[in-house]
């Protein structure tokens, strides 16, 4: 299977026709059905890593001051006891420990209700352990590997640039200077094969620390990326910045 990052941004794209969730479902399009999907999503942190392991996950609303018709989304997709067993004994890095109450939050189920929507594929969630450092997480990444051979679509979820304090509400169709030049010089950098730079970030400067004030939204990016086989490419869809500080730009490794 392909490997696929996506920015998923706000939670209205969940239920919003916008060139976004347009993008997801497009993309879903030229991807191989898969057998299950394992999420990497921002909005899952813990002490330790966990795999989601409920034969149902809910739906999870975490997120506050939007629409009500966003907190009556359901995404009804079965979960799979099995591949969240092999993930456990796949990873060596680290004990990888079940976890049967959280389910699925917005970073999983906002971009899947678009790409699948008839909720017809399981699907489990990987935590990211707040306690360690991006190259632990790029690691942990690489030995997941044999799960594309199993039919898993691998899908990291944040966003590249991802700052919340400085949005400007204003301005929904761009990016402040600063946010677009990173979110250039990334995908640059990934392109590039430059691996090493994108873990160690907090080296490339200020502007990178602006884009990147905390690591959530990033990790996943790094989960893709560790995952990439060197005959394969990069190529990037909803390649904007918007709002100032944020930006959506998602890529597929095949």
């Amino acid at each position: 299977m392909p490997v696929l990052f996506v920015g998923h941004g706000s939670p209205m794209n969940a239920i919003e026709d916008t060139e976004f969730s347009r993008g997801w479902r497009r993309i879903s399009g030229e991807l191989p059905k898969p057998e299950s999907i394992l999420c990497v999503s921002a909005h899952w942190e813990t002490n330790g890593t966990h795999v989601t392991s409920t034969a149902y996950p809910g739906t999870i609303h975490d997120f506050g001051g939007f629409p009500r018709e966003l907190y009556e989304v359901v995404y009804p997709a079965p979960g799979n006891q099995e591949l969240a067993e092999y993930t456990e004994n796949t990873v060596l890095k680290t004990k990888v420990e079940p976890d049967d109450k959280w389910g699925l939050d917005h970073g999983a189920w906002s971009v899947l209700r678009h790409m699948y929507p008839d909720a017809d594929i399981p699907v489990i969630q990987l935590s990211l352990d707040y306690t360690k450092d991006p190259a632990y997480h790029y690691d942990l990444a690489k030995e997941l590997s044999s799960l594309r051979r199993r039919g898993v679509l691998i899908a990291g979820s944040g966003n590249i640039v991802h700052n919340l304090r400085m949005i400007d509400w204003k301005n929904k169709e761009a990016g402040y200077d600063w946010a677009e030049e990173v979110n250039l010089k990334l995908k640059n950098l990934m392109l590039d094969g430059d691996h090493k730079s994108l873990i160690e970030y907090e080296k490339l400067g200020r502007e990178v620390g602006l884009s990147v004030p905390t690591p959530e939204h990033y990790l996943p990016l790094l989960y893709v990326l560790a995952l990439k086989e060197d005959n394969e490419s990069i190529s990037f869809f909803n390649d904007k910045t918007i709002m100032g500080s944020i930006s959506m730009t998602s890529l597929l490794i095949k």
